[in-house]
């Protein structure tokens, strides 16, 4: 082992032990980042892979993958030899930060809390991890994925930094003394490492208007060595060394120039945060405050960023330009509200949408053929937009293969898509099936998609989709497997949300596993209410509450916009400029929160609907009534997951007598309609506290009742919102093949 890495050996057996256990513990998480961004064939390495577990755990899940870990350390590579056996997984001894693997051998990289080990064990230079990752894609082939689970760090500032001082002794021995004590004695050892460890921090005492608690101290730091105290303080029995890393290297920022840099086109760039560490070991336990008093959110646990490699003329990221005049594209309507006379805006895309999803089974998996990174630079038309969770949005998605109805039958029309997109024969197709209709986002837009799946005979596609996009690349159409799909979706890894709704449906039709649920956990439990009707017996009213209002008239809510995207190669060239047409809301943000509210009676959990009025639907039916699940879009000022749970919490008393008790992430946020609009939804699990009466009523009905008749589920949030929260109570299986 390198002399520079071993700072790293942690001991005798007992303290292998503990480092192992606490790598274990993690691997759920590790595993289910790596899915989103693995196609399931091909050579993962797994850099610094540590105990092995979740190396196994990746060559357990695709067994069409040849899996490697990777360790400095040659006692973990025997150790997890011995300990971890499939066919296809193997281990190596090999630094991650030099060639271990032959140039363009591999088609994934995963490096999991591993980067920020080579910058602490070279004399903490924040550019050992830069060359790293020149090592790394160097390795990796075209079209392959590197990803990186890491520690983010914060933008340069100082902040106030509350810590109690009432909660263990006032000695620096870290099994027994308070965290203020830690943090004073992590100021003199922070970077044990280095020639002058430790760092500058003022105690500051509470001003008069001050809310710190008693017994509390306040420390004025800089922002990133207050996160890298909070990331570590309850790390104790491993105190020594872990003060001898530097967690934080990167901002989010510069991670995302190396990767367009290194020639990646960014698929990824979100901060985590690990919901059981946010609750058990930074609230109440800890507070950040910006120098001008606003309490700051705590650090992410996590960071999570992936690209993918492309060649030398391809793009990796695009460029809002000036307005353009528009192309013609979306298509303004406005209606009025025939009892209270407001206007409805709403912006229509030409034509149907028809979504194909060719599929087949393999060795006892299943398999879906869909466009990888296809160009949607519409989701970076709003630069200065802040998302919720911190995520930069990117511009190219997997999404199903698209086709738009024409005068020909909707067979002909699939048959058509699929042999100029796929080159598939009506020979290879074994059955096709329409298996839904829904509205992606009937509040703004006047859009009907149409899913269509074909079984094919098996094929593992892999070829670049015929280009009419006007930019370098129109994705590559490749075979992934389906249950992969569902990982990416929950923890983020899938912005369009339309092949994973395809998956579903696709699944529970064929009465196969979905395998389990890797999001945020929920508990539903029982509150005083009525028991629920049965879905199939609650009819949805036929009315039309809506009339078109007169030309030229509209509620100020939506703006069409026509932009020039520039795609921008790895040197910040321009490739191609192309416009685009989009919608935006004039006031308010491009946040969308849908609420999944859940409570149980008895053995049953039951959701709850609105039966809301939407011009979109009536569109579609002649009637406005349609069965939704409370969404807002959120105003510009609600920034941060703390500001909309505040809002929504408001917002579900008012309008639906709903007390909230816990705010749970339901999956990953997704794009309901990538190529008009950068709107992005957040849907949560709401499960009730008690109720009251409110505004409007919500009719309650057991949820497996929902999924089992999603074929009547038309809006897309209420869809996806029962689809997964069915998948995490264990409910889907119920899904009616006739529906």
């Amino acid at each position: 082992m390198s002399d520079r890495y071993e700072g790293q050996h942690r001991g005798g057996d007992d303290a292998y032990e503990r480092y192992l256990s606490g790598m274990d513990r993690s691997m759920r998480q590790k595993v289910a980042v790596t899915a989103a961004h693995l196609l399931g064939e091909g050579t993962v390495a797994d850099m610094g892979m540590g105990s092995g577990s979740g190396t196994l755990a990746l060559a357990a899940l695709y067994p069409r993958v040849r899996v490697v870990g990777v360790d400095v350390n040659p006692e973990m590579v025997e150790r997890a030899r011995v300990k971890h056996k499939l066919a296809n997984l193997s281990f190596v001894e090999g630094d991650i930060a030099a060639q271990v693997f032959e140039p363009e051998r591999l088609d994934g990289v995963f490096n999991s809390s591993v980067l920020h080990h080579v910058t602490s064990f070279n004399g903490y230079d924040h550019d050992a991890a830069a060359r790293a990752l020149e090592q790394q894609v160097a390795q990796l082939a075209v079209g392959g994925s590197l990803i990186v689970r890491d520690f983010v760090a914060p933008a340069a500032g100082i902040v106030f930094l509350d810590l109690p001082a009432n909660d263990g002794d006032g000695s620096d021995d870290p099994s027994g003394c308070s965290t203020a004590a830690l943090f004073e004695r992590f100021a003199r050892e922070f970077r044990k490492l280095a020639a002058q460890p430790g760092f500058e921090y003022q105690p500051v005492g509470p001003g008069p208007d001050s809310m710190l608690p008693t017994g509390w101290r306040r420390y004025r730091v800089e922002h990133r060595i207050a996160v890298e105290f909070l990331l570590r303080k309850d790390y104790r029995s491993d105190w020594d060394n872990e003060v001898l890393e530097e967690y934080t290297y990167f901002t989010q920022s510069r991670f995302e120039l190396e990767f367009a840099r290194l020639g990646l086109r960014l698929l990824a760039s979100t901060p985590v945060y690990n919901p059981w560490i946010i609750q058990h070991r930074f609230a109440g336990r800890c507070q950040l405050y910006a120098e001008t008093g606003e309490p700051l959110p705590f650090p992410a646990t996590n960071h999570v960023i992936v690209g993918e490699k492309v060649r030398p003329n391809e793009g990796v990221r695009f460029r809002v330009g000036e307005a353009h005049a528009s192309v013609e594209f979306l298509i303004r309507h406005c209606f009025l509200a025939r009892a209270s006379g407001s206007l409805r805006d709403l912006v229509r895309r030409p034509g149907t949408t028809i979504d194909i999803v060719p599929w087949f089974r393999d060795a006892g998996s299943v398999y879906v053929v869909a466009r990888k990174s296809h160009p949607r630079p519409v989701l970076q038309a709003l630069p200065e937009a802040r998302a919720l969770d911190g995520a930069t949005a990117v511009g190219y998605v997997t999404e199903p293969i698209l086709a738009l109805q024409t005068d020909e039958p909707l067979a002909l029309t699939v048959e058509t898509a699929l042999a100029a997109a796929a080159e598939l024969e009506p020979e290879a197709m074994r059955s096709l099936v329409e298996v839904a209709t829904y509205y992606p986002s009937p509040g703004g837009l006047i859009e009907e998609v149409r899913a269509v799946h074909v079984e094919i005979d098996p094929r593992y596609v892999d070829r670049d989709v015929a280009n009419q996009t006007g930019f370098s690349t129109a994705g590559s159409l490749r075979a992934i497997d389906a249950r992969q799909v569902l990982r990416a979706a929950q923890v983020g890894g899938l912005p369009d949300v339309r092949l994973e709704l395809n998956v579903y449906e696709l699944l529970a039709r064929q009465n196969l596993d979905l395998g389990p649920w890797i999001g945020a956990d929920l508990a539903v439990p029982e509150i005083e209410g009525p028991p629920g009707e049965s879905f199939g017996a609650v009819s949805l009213p036929r009315r039309r509450a809506f009339v078109p209002a007169p030309a030229g008239a509209s509620a100020g809510f939506l703006r069409l916009e026509c932009r020039l995207f520039a795609e921008l190669d790895s040197s910040g060239n321009v490739l191609h400029e192309e416009p685009r047409e989009f919608v935006v809301p004039e006031t308010l943000s491009c946040n969308t929160l849908a609420c999944c509210v859940l409570r149980r009676h008895g053995a049953e959990v039951l959701i709850g609907l609105d039966a809301d009025d939407l011009a979109a639907a009536q569109c579609f039916t002649g009637s406005s009534a349609l069965w939704v699940t409370p969404a807002w879009r959120l105003p510009d000022h609600i920034v941060t997951y703390d500001d909309a749970r505040a809002w929504v919490e408001a917002r579900l008393d008012a309008e639906y007598g709903v007390g909230m008790g816990s705010f749970v992430e339901l999956g990953g946020r997704y794009h309901p309609s990538a190529g008009v609009t950068p709107e992005i939804v957040y849907p949560f699990a709401v499960p009730a506290a008690d109720l009251r009466r409110g505004e409007r009523a919500l009719v309650w009905v057991p949820l497996r009742d929902v999924v089992s008749g999603i074929a009547d589920v038309r809006d897309g949030h209420l869809r996806i919102a029962a689809l997964r929260a069915a998948h995490a109570l264990g409910v889907l299986q119920t899904l009616d093949a006739t529906s």
